[in-house]
């Protein structure tokens, strides 16, 4: 995703949602507190997966390839 990010045929779109998945996977703030036992971790096993899936979708198919092959 890396690649396909630095890559100019890239979306801005695509850009801006990898950028906010990072943000929030590093954020110290959640949607749902940590320090609630097993639901706390929920938002981090499904939000940052299908905000990573959402990513790769908005990525064009043909720059996803290329970076596929150069990785």
């Amino acid at each position: 995703m890396f690649l396909a990010l630095k890559d100019r045929r890239t979306s801005w779109l695509a850009k801006l949602l990898a950028f906010l998945t990072v943000a929030y996977a590093l954020s110290p703030v959640d949607l749902i507190p940590d320090f609630i036992p097993v639901i706390g971790y929920l938002d981090d096993l499904l939000i940052l997966p299908l905000l990573a899936a959402l990513t790769i979708k908005l990525i064009p198919a043909d720059v996803w390839q290329d970076c596929l092959e150069k990785s």
